[in-house]
């Protein structure tokens, strides 16, 4: 320590440790929900192209495996709901920290981001991630409606 700079207190070190520790908390949350998305990703696009390919044999091959689909996308979309929720409640504790820090990083940073606070500068991550789910959520109903018509031309035949 250097001439006339203040000690800190045990408190103080305390504060700053379980700062870090949550910053850490959040940043591996932040990793898994890149995980799971990644998940769901490869799941939706293996579905589209099983169904695809059921799509030759018949419209209840098509149907079941869009239906799985669909549901499957539906779950994604709660994931990164309760994943942005989940990390929203860390960060409101991390900010709360910051008030016993001699620094305020994350405040600071959504003050630059959202200097009128109106929400229009900056577009949460989570508002374009649960697009993904519902566009794929989409081809598997497209995928299932196609299949009506080609049924009804294939019993006309």
């Amino acid at each position: 320590m250097s001439p006339g700079e203040p000690e800190q207190s045990s408190q103080d070190q305390g504060v700053l440790e379980i700062y870090k520790m949550l910053v850490e908390m959040a940043d591996r949350v932040s990793q898994r929900r890149q995980s799971a998305n990644s998940f769901y990703l490869t799941v939706n696009t293996a579905i589209v192209g099983g169904a695809a390919y059921l799509s030759k044999s018949g419209y209840w091959g098509t149907f079941a495996v869009s239906a799985a689909g669909i549901a499957i996308c539906f779950l994604w979309v709660r994931a990164v709901v309760s994943y942005k929720s989940l990390n929203a409640a860390k960060f409101r504790v991390i900010t709360a920290l910051e008030e016993r820090l001699p620094v305020s990083p994350y405040k600071d940073e959504w003050a630059i981001l959202d200097v009128d606070g109106d929400g229009k500068k900056h577009t949460p991550f989570h508002k374009t991630e649960v697009l993904v789910p519902i566009v794929f959520g989409l081809l598997h109903v497209a995928q299932v409606l196609i299949q009506i018509p080609l049924q009804c031309i294939g019993s006309l035949i």
